[in-house]
């Protein structure tokens, strides 16, 4: 499966031209016959600045995720990426993680960890079920965002599950890119999968701490071995690898870190 994080700054507020910019980038994308392309967390306007209308921003995105469901039917791609989207009757909207596939909603993941140092907690509210994993091409699909990576609970629903390829939407800052290259990695062999990353580019004061941020773009596609099959350098456009499923399955086979888990042992140690 040829997959690509396309990354790229995310303009505030400004749908028309990340519009634009995913559809250059889906141009390249189906020259180079990629089948799965990942967009940056919140692609569409990223995160809201102290003032906005939260009921417009969410109409403005959900605008924009109708437009890539028609986008991935025309291009004949899968597209994911995270958006606002409404919450629950009386509360906050949510950061939607979407897959769309020939047209089709085939996954939707609410991130459950929400980043307080940028106030996301006073925008948005949590998700509380886990990613779920779908069958996509003959793979096994599940996502997390952004900030789900640093909790490793959420990490085991997609194990449990087979996961064969995560899909990790991000706006991670330049300060601890280490620390998300580091995070990738080890997802990708903690899970015996495959990870797809794509973090933005360019800089943004973000969230109503109004904190200013730069954005390295080091997306990432890791495989299960650890191994990087490619790295952003922080110029915007496609990051692309070919994802080889079976080599997945077969690390899985030889190392079965699912048959030698001890969960009733886990159990017994877990704290809240």
């Amino acid at each position: 499966m040829r997959s690509a994080a396309l990354q790229f700054d995310v303009r505030r507020g400004e749908v028309d031209a990340n519009l634009a910019r995913l559809r250059r980038g889906l141009e390249r994308a189906r020259e180079g016959s990629v089948e799965l392309v990942l967009l940056p967390e919140m692609w569409p306007t990223s995160f809201p600045d102290a003032d906005v209308d939260l009921a417009r921003e969410v109409a403005r995105n959900e605008h924009a995720v109708e437009t890539l469901a028609e986008l991935s039917r025309s291009f004949g791609i899968v597209l994911a990426g995270s958006a606002f989207a409404a919450g629950a009757p009386g509360e906050p909207p949510r950061n939607r993680l979407t897959v769309f596939a020939h047209g089709e909603r085939v996954l939707v993941y609410d991130k459950v960890h929400l980043f307080s140092p940028t106030a996301e907690t006073e925008v948005f509210s949590a998700g509380d079920a886990p990613p779920p994993t779908i069958e996509l091409g003959g793979a096994r699909v599940s996502g997390i965002v952004c900030y789900d990576l640093r909790f490793p609970e959420l990490w085991h629903r997609p194990f449990a599950d087979g996961v064969e390829l995560l899909l990790v939407p991000a706006q991670w800052p330049s300060p601890r890119s280490t620390h998300f290259r580091a995070l990738v990695h080890g997802v990708a062999a903690a899970n015996q999968c495959f990870v797809l990353a794509c973090n933005r580019t360019g800089r943004e004061t973000v969230g109503r701490r109004e904190l200013v941020l730069d954005f390295p773009g080091n997306s990432l596609i890791v495989a299960p071995s650890g191994e990087t099959l490619a790295e952003g350098t922080g110029e915007d456009g496609l990051l692309v690898a070919d994802i080889d499923l079976e080599l997945a399955r077969d690390l899985k086979r030889r190392v079965p870190l699912s048959k030698d888990r001890r969960a009733e042992l886990y159990a017994r140690w877990r704290v809240s």
